[in-house]
C-alpha cells in the first residue's frame, strides 16, 4: 500500500507520525501547514530534520503574540521581515490604491498598501482566492504626513509550491480498490485506518468532509465529546472556518455595513459552528431570516447590500447518550435560532456521531499518506467540477411528486459521496450500479431521513407523515 501509494502520488506523499511528532504539535500548527513544513525538512525515506524544521517555524510562522515584535522591526527598525501568513486584498475603486490584510493579526487594509511594481509582478497569486496562504516579506511605506505611513507588501510566495492537477488525482484512483482508498483518504486527514473497528466507522468518518467537496452542503452532526469533530473542521483544511462557541453577529458571518466587509461565509468552503450550544446569537430573528436565504440559494441581502457565497453552513454539538436516538427530539439543546422547522429543513443531512469512535492513539496516523494541504485543495477544486452532478441526475430515479428540497438534499449528498469515494468517475457507466447505491445514494437518503424525522417531532402539522422520497438507481446497465 505504501509502495502503492508512493508511486501514484510521488512528491505529494508524506510521512506522518502524529504519535512522536509532539515538537511540532507544540507550535500549534494546523494539518495543513505541518504537512507543508514536514515536506520541506523529509527525506526519501521519511527521516525528518527536527533542528532545521524547528528553526523554520519559529523563524517563519509567527504566533499573534508575535506581531507586535514584528510591526516594531518593520515601522521602527525599518526592517523588511518575511513570514507566513494568510493574505486577502482589497483594490479600492475610487483610487486605484491596492492594499492587504492579514487577517489572523488583525491589520487592516487601511494600514497597508501593495506598491504597483510589486502588484504587477505578484498580483495574480494573490488573486487566486479571496484569501492566500503564502510568505509575505513587510516593508514600511513612510508617511508623507503623520497620518499616512502604512506597511507596505514587498514580495509573496505562494504557499502551494505545485499546481494541483485534478485528472493526475483521478488517474491516481484507479490505481486503488474501494477499501484501500478508502484508507487513503483518512491518511491525508491524519486518521490510521487500522484503528477503526470496521468500514462502517470509517465511511463515517469520511462523511464528515461532504462539506469539502460540495458548495453550500448544509450538515448538523451531533456527537459524543472526544471524536475529534474541532480538529477535523478546524486543522485539516485552509478552505474552511471554525467557529467556537461566543457571539455570532449577522454582520460576522454574512456582511458588516459598518466596515463594508464581507463575513466568514464568503471565501470559505464552509463555517461550522462548534459547541453550538454554547453560541449566542445577537438577534435571532434577524440571524434566522439571513440563514433561511442563504441555505436556500446562496445569496443573502444586508440592507442594500447583495452578497453571494457557496460556504456550508455546518452545526456541530456535543449530545448526551441519553439522547442519542433519531426518534426522538435531539434538537432541544440547539440555539433558539434554530428551534423553526424552516430552517432546519435547509439542512441537506444528519450525521450521527455517535457511529464514530472516541479519538486515541491508535487513531493517529504513523505511515506514509497524502499530504493534508494537497488533498484538502483536491477537494477545494472538486467543488468546481459539475460532472459528477451530471452523473447523479442520470442515475438517480425521482418518484412522482416527491419533495424537490428532498430530492436536492439527496443529490446533493450522494454527488459529495460521488467525488470523495469515487472521483475517477466521469461518465454513469464507470461506477457500479450495487455501488453507486451502496456507497452513495442510500447514505445520502439515510441522512435526510434523520432531517425528516426531527422535521416531524418540531413540526407534526406540517411535517408528520412526510417520509423522505424513495429516490433509486435507474437500470441503466
Amino acid at each position: 500500500m505504501d509502495e502503492k501509494l508512493r508511486n501514484c502520488f510521488d512528491q505529494m506523499v508524506v510521512f506522518k507520525d502524529l504519535k512522536k511528532s509532539n515538537f511540532i504539535s507544540s507550535f500549534k500548527l494546523p494539518s495543513f501547514m505541518r504537512d507543508w513544513v514536514i515536506k520541506r525538512f523529509q527525506d526519501d525515506d521519511g527521516k525528518l530534520d527536527i533542528e532545521g524544521a524547528t528553526n523554520f517555524i519559529k523563524e517563519f510562522i509567527p504566533k499573534k503574540e508575535d506581531w507586535k515584535s514584528i510591526k516594531d522591526r518593520v515601522v521602527n527598525r525599518h526592517e523588511q521581515v518575511k513570514f507566513l501568513a494568510k493574505v486577502s486584498i482589497d483594490i479600492d475603486i475610487r483610487s486605484g490604491e491596492i492594499a492587504f490584510s492579514l487577517p489572523d493579526f488583525g491589520l487592516g487594509y487601511k494600514k497597508t498598501v501593495i506598491p504597483r511594481n510589486v502588484w504587477e509582478v505578484y498580483g495574480d497569486a494573490l488573486l487566486k482566492a479571496e484569501e492566500n496562504w503564502g510568505i509575505v516579506e513587510l516593508g514600511y511605506q513612510f508617511p508623507e504626513d503623520k497620518n499616512s505611513g502604512k506597511i507596505k507588501l514587498m514580495s509573496f510566495k505562494d504557499f502551494c509550491p505545485y499546481s494541483v492537477d485534478l485528472d493526475d488525482f483521478k488517474y491516481a484512483r484507479e490505481e486503488f480498490s474501494l477499501d484501500e482508498w478508502i484508507d487513503v483518504i483518512l491518511g491525508a486527514i491524519d486518521y490510521n485506518a487500522m484503528g477503526y473497528e470496521n468500514k462502517n466507522q470509517k465511511l463515517a468518518m469520511i462523511t464528515r468532509l461532504l462539506p469539502f467537496v460540495e458548495k453550500r452542503l448544509n450538515l448538523i452532526e451531533l456527537a459524543p465529546k472526544g471524536t475529534g469533530k474541532s480538529y477535523l473542521f478546524g486543522q485539516i483544511s485552509r478552505f474552511g472556518w471554525l467557529s467556537s462557541g461566543g457571539t455570532m453577529s449577522r454582520a460576522k458571518m454574512f456582511y458588516d455595513i459598518s466596515k463594508h466587509q464581507e463575513g466568514l461565509v464568503f471565501g470559505h468552503d464552509y463555517v461550522a459552528l462548534d459547541e453550538v450550544q454554547t453560541i449566542k446569537f445577537t438577534d435571532i430573528d434577524e440571524m434566522r431570516g439571513v440563514l433561511k436565504g442563504y441555505m436556500e440559494n446562496g445569496k443573502y441581502t444586508v440592507a442594500n447590500h447583495e452578497g453571494a457565497a457557496d460556504s456550508g453552513i455546518i452545526l456541530l454539538g456535543n449530545i448526551n447518550a441519553n439522547n442519542m436516538n433519531e426518534y426522538q427530539n435531539m434538537f432541544v439543546d440547539l440555539p433558539a435560532v434554530f428551534h423553526e422547522s424552516a430552517l432546519i429543513d435547509r439542512f441537506h443531512g444528519f450525521l450521527r456521531g455517535w457511529d464514530l469512535p472516541r479519538m486515541t492513539d491508535d487513531l493517529k496516523i504513523c505511515g506514509w499518506a497524502l499530504n493534508s494541504e494537497y488533498f484538502t485543495t483536491i477537494m477545494h477544486a472538486l467543488r468546481d467540477d459539475p460532472s459528477y452532478r451530471a452523473i447523479v441526475d442520470a442515475l438517480v430515479e425521482v418518484p412522482e411528486k416527491s419533495d424537490t428540497r428532498d430530492t436536492e438534499a439527496i443529490k446533493r449528498l450522494a454527488t459529495a459521496y460521488l467525488k470523495l469515494l469515487f472521483p475517477n468517475a466521469r461518465k454513469p457507466e464507470d461506477i457500479l450500479a450495487r455501488e453507486f447505491n451502496l456507497y452513495c445514494l442510500r447514505p445520502a437518503l439515510e441522512m435526510r431521513g434523520i432531517i425528516k424525522i426531527q422535521l416531524s417531532i418540531l413540526d407534526p402539522e406540517e411535517f408528520g407523515g412526510k417520509p423522505v422520497p424513495s429516490l433509486t438507481v435507474k437500470d441503466l446497465w
